[in-house]
């Protein structure tokens, strides 16, 4: 029997895989971590989509951490469309963290402090790690509706894949760890 604030299928620390078609163009061809997933709801970050014309330097910038020679090269991502002023960090679970950091599983962590974003500007961050603003949120039931509907695919969190560089890959990627080649879906849905 499950605890009461579990789900059925807990999918804490999967990925969620937009299917084509997918009806909100906030996730076209999204790749979502979700990081806590209960009979209350869900929240994920989506790990493939860049937040266009702002850059780390500038977030450290307007929150006045020093930038330093950790803080070259990291993209920000949109995490999805909830608060979306308000930053969170996907990392490796090497990053001990405060006690502003959830663990989601043995591979991933989330930390929403500040002080993620002196560490990693420092070079003293995680080993790996996603910067994003806002977040993915479904309520009570929803996101099992929308998995219903076939709106998404499901598949275990990938370091590789959710940490990789390469954001316009991620989909396809994550596709293909569950054997689909991305080329033979079609927007169209059907029901048998």
């Amino acid at each position: 029997m499950n605890a009461p604030d579990q789900t059925e299928h807990d999918l804490t620390g999967k990925m969620l895989i937009a299917m084509p078609g997918m009806e909100d163009p906030r996730f076209e061809y999204s790749v979502v971590l979700l990081c806590a997933h209960s009979v209350d709801g869900a929240m994920g970050l989506v790990v493939n989509k860049r937040v266009p014309d702002l850059s780390f330097d500038d977030l450290l910038g307007q929150l006045e951490i020093e930038s330093g020679a950790g803080s070259q090269g990291v993209a920000l991502h949109f995490g999805g469309p909830v608060e979306g002023a308000r930053g969170f960090v996907l990392h490796s679970n090497d990053y001990p963290g405060a006690q502003g950091t959830m663990k989601i599983n043995a591979r991933f962590g989330m930390t929403a402090t500040k002080d993620i974003l002196v560490d990693i500007a420092r070079g003293q961050g995680p080993k790996a790690a996603l910067t994003a603003l806002g977040y993915a949120g479904w309520g009570p039931g929803q996101l099992e509706s929308e998995l219903k509907q076939n709106a998404w695919l499901t598949v275990d969190g990938d370091e590789a894949i959710v940490f990789d560089a390469d954001d316009g890959g991620k989909w396809a990627r994550a596709l293909r760890k569950l054997g689909i080649d991305p080329s033979m879906l079609s927007a169209g849905g059907g029901r048998a």
